[in-house]
């Protein structure tokens, strides 16, 4: 027992000074950080950067020119993605759009990687791979009438957006064709939902649906490692609909618009927001209806936050919008799976910062371990609001409740 404890601790130990290095190099990709140091890690970067620049458009040949095939399964399949890495805020975005076409009749699956779900370890995908046994079946996260899955065997997302859609079929699986295929065959789907697809090529969109965050569009518009552009930003031009998300003022869109319709003059451009429902309680409760919170709690409120987020600014400034003070903070790396050490630090933190209540975000409620409470927590419920271009977004939703047909032509 004492070396499993001693084991455990170096773990600990060394993935905390990993996750300081990474999270310094994030830091640099998103010119956070300026010195000697970030100079010499970002021409580094720079390197790598026109090497990956130059894999992404060999790809986009090779598929153009069929030399790499697509896959169509027969299907509405809307592709809903961006050409960045994080913090869009697809998942609401891709909540709403599978509401509304469910409410009009259509069978919706949503089809998702299942980034940093549990996988299959490497000894047995060797041993299936020699053998020549049959692939595993896709992950079902959702059968539609129950949750199946936890967020650390389906993913953040998956198991989120399978939460909050019942009667919505949600899989997983790094072949999406074959996790396509899955939700027709045994679900009967008629609409696949393809969750962050924009750069899964092997499987061919009816309508392809491009996300911009307008508080950090494009990065410095170099592509990963050195910014965190996907894809050159000529790959807009791929949309049918461009959503802008994080709106405040339109007004302020002005020059990102016009950089939009340089790469794509035919798209439908939509404005919309996250905004702030409710905040509610995560640890347990004797009274159930003291679960809810509306955003007026937050006013005056000292508090606690903690996330692990690509993009936490935009999680902070929402809070601060609310009329909260912050008097403690911690940032996690992006879909960093919390251990009870960690998260028995931030409650420390926040009790010796004397905050009234901690908040995080519901992306990072769904990866807490067990552990007893010493301060409320809350998680802040976020949706998606359009604050122009509804109409389109209206007609988007008509669209594809058309026959296959009709909008496959």
């Amino acid at each position: 027992m004492r070396l499993k404890a001693i084991f455990r601790l170096y773990k600990e130990n060394f993935s905390r000074k990993s996750n300081k290095g990474l999270q310094f190099v994030i830091d640099v990709v998103y010119d956070r950080i300026h010195n000697n140091v970030a100079e010499i890690i970002g021409f580094m970067l720079n390197t790598l950067s026109i090497v990956f620049s130059q894999l992404v458009k060999l790809r986009h040949y090779l598929y153009q020119h069929k030399i790499l095939k697509d896959k169509p399964l027969g299907c509405l399949v809307i592709v809903v993605g961006n050409i960045t890495v994080g913090g869009t805020g697809k998942t609401p975005v891709v909540e709403k759009l599978s509401k509304n076409l469910q409410k009009n009749g259509r069978k919706v699956a949503i089809i998702s990687r299942g980034y940093k779900s549990k996988s299959e370890p490497l000894l047995k995908k060797l041993t299936r791979y020699f053998t020549h046994a049959d692939d595993l079946p896709p992950k079902i996260v959702s059968n539609g009438k129950r949750v199946l899955l936890n967020s650390k065997v389906a993913g953040d997302e998956p198991f989120m957006l399978a939460n909050n859609l019942p009667g919505v079929v949600v899989v997983c699986d790094k072949n999406r064709v074959k996790a396509g295929y899955y939700a027709i065959k045994d679900y009967q789907c008629d609409t696949l939902v393809l969750d962050d697809g924009f750069q899964y090529l092997k499987l061919r969109g009816s309508l392809n649906i491009c996300l911009v965050d307008s508080t950090n569009p494009f990065g410095n518009e170099h592509l990963l490692p050195r910014g965190i552009l996907r894809e050159p930003l000529g790959r807009l031009s791929k949309a049918d609909y461009i959503l802008i998300t994080k709106t405040k003022d339109i007004n302020q869109c002005e020059d990102l618009h016009k950089t939009i319709r340089l790469h794509n003059n035919k798209a439908k451009i939509i404005y919309c927001q996250h905004t702030p429902k409710f905040l509610k309680r995560i640890d347990t409760l004797e009274h159930e209806a003291e679960a809810t919170k509306p955003l007026e709690f937050l006013k005056g409120k000292k508090i606690a936050l903690f996330s692990g987020i690509a993009y936490p600014e935009s999680f902070e400034n929402t809070i601060l919008d609310q009329g909260a003070e912050i008097i403690y903070k911690k940032r996690f790396l992006d879909h960093h799976r919390f251990t009870k050490n960690e998260i028995k630090s931030v409650y420390s933190g926040a009790l010796h910062s004397e905050a009234e209540f901690m908040v995080t975000t519901e992306k990072d409620a769904v990866r807490l371990p067990e552990i007893d409470p010493k301060i409320p927590l809350y998680y802040l419920r976020l949706e998606i609001d359009i604050i122009s271009g509804e109409a389109d977004f209206n007609a988007l939703a008509e669209r594809i409740c058309l026959t296959n047909s009709d909008l496959l032509s």
